[in-house]
């Protein structure tokens, strides 16, 4: 389960479920002194119509944003888990405003106002969401990236003092040569790289096409990144061709080196350079 791929309008859903949940305890109908819930077997349609339908469709609808892909997007009869959600929750919704409206002439009680309401709520949230951008937003922002100290600076961003060492010219002691002066018996920097002999160069391993080759025991695998982080193109380009975001699965087909090969929901792939704190599926 990926908590990261919820958005605002999940948060909705998750609310409206609550208040539905809470709503099925209290007084749905008053009547000559008597009252009921939505569990009371005199009113039984009322549980599976309004209380159980809407807390089905959330609990659907949260568990195909959290899945992985191939889990979301399985059809049962013909619905993917997402869209069974949503048709249970806009039932629920049916079902309470009938009860409110069309129901025998009793006194409305708390649970069934409160109930009406949750599933405004939960079928509004299950509708709007793809459609409204503002609704997509994440429901957990992803973690920043940690930022790299400057050069020069200590971790908390304080001035790192020179030491005194190779090529460095601080205060001299006593039997210390100043800068530019020569020990007796050493030779000058440039005079000892002179002197040594040139050193072979260690032979390259085999790269295809000037990229690290594939490694031929890997397993494609899912896996959600912690933060944006850019998809380069396999021919080596430096410029983007997409952006991995948090919250979502992406499926890699190819190993190279320390990157990976990634392939984006619309089906383009690319190479993943930092692969650091992924999250496998």
């Amino acid at each position: 389960m990926n908590y990261r791929s919820l958005n605002r309008g999940d948060a909705g859903v998750m609310v409206a479920a609550v208040l539905l949940f809470i709503a099925s305890f209290l007084d749905f109908y008053k009547a000559f002194g008597d009252s009921a819930n939505g569990w009371d077997s005199d009113f039984f349609p009322v549980l599976p119509s309004i209380f159980l339908a809407g807390i089905i469709g959330a609990a659907l609808i949260l568990a195909a944003r959290m899945a992985k892909p191939e889990v979301s997007g399985r059809e049962f009869a013909g619905l993917r888990l997402g869209q069974w959600g949503t048709a249970l929750s806009v039932t629920s919704f049916w079902a309470a405003f009938w009860t409110l409206v069309g129901g025998p002439p009793l006194d409305v009680g708390a649970g069934q106002v409160l109930a009406f309401i949750a599933t405004l709520v939960l079928a509004g949230a299950a509708i709007a969401t793809p459609l409204v951008g503002a609704l997509q937003g994440p429901l957990i922002p992803a973690p920043k990236a940690p930022t790299q100290p400057q050069p020069g600076q200590q971790q908390y961003g304080q001035q790192q003092q020179p030491q005194p060492g190779y090529g460095y010219p601080g205060p001299q002691g006593p039997g210390q040569q100043a800068p530019g002066q020569q020990q007796p018996g050493y030779a000058q920097p440039t005079q000892a790289m002179q002197q040594q002999p040139a050193q072979p160069q260690q032979p390259q391993q085999p790269q295809t096409g000037g990229q690290p080759a594939a490694d031929p025991n890997f397993q494609p695998f899912w896996f959600a990144v912690p933060v944006q982080r850019p998809l380069y193109g396999e021919d080596g380009s430096p410029t983007p061709i997409a952006e991995l975001a948090p919250g979502t699965w992406y499926l890699a087909v190819e190993q190279r080196g320390q990157a990976l090969v990634a392939q984006t929901q619309d089906g383009r792939r690319g190479v993943l350079q930092d692969t650091s704190g992924i999250q496998r599926g």
